[in-house]
């Protein structure tokens, strides 16, 4: 028997259904367009759960200074000898 018959044979009733893959997942809205609406926030309400006094390492202290050792003496003016 041919090749071609056993595929006749196989395939004799109806072809299969087609296979949607594009239907796994849903997509995103899309963004609308324009200027977003402004919340309202008068509503809003602002807590503070911080300790009154929060431990800082000598290390964290380090950091700040390196990376904003220079905005630090621009507003509080350099370090000296009554401010150490």
């Amino acid at each position: 028997m041919s090749s071609a018959a056993n595929d006749r044979r196989r395939f004799s009733g109806s072809p299969p259904a087609k296979i949607d893959l594009f239907d796994y997942c849903r997509l995103p809205e899309p963004k609308p367009r324009g200027r977003p609406v402004a919340d309202d926030l008068s509503d809003w309400r602002v807590t503070d759960d911080w300790p009154e006094d929060v431990p800082v390492t000598p290390e964290e202290v380090d950091v700040f200074e390196a990376w904003f050792g220079d905005i630090l003496e621009e507003l509080f003016g350099p370090e000296g000898p009554d401010r150490a």
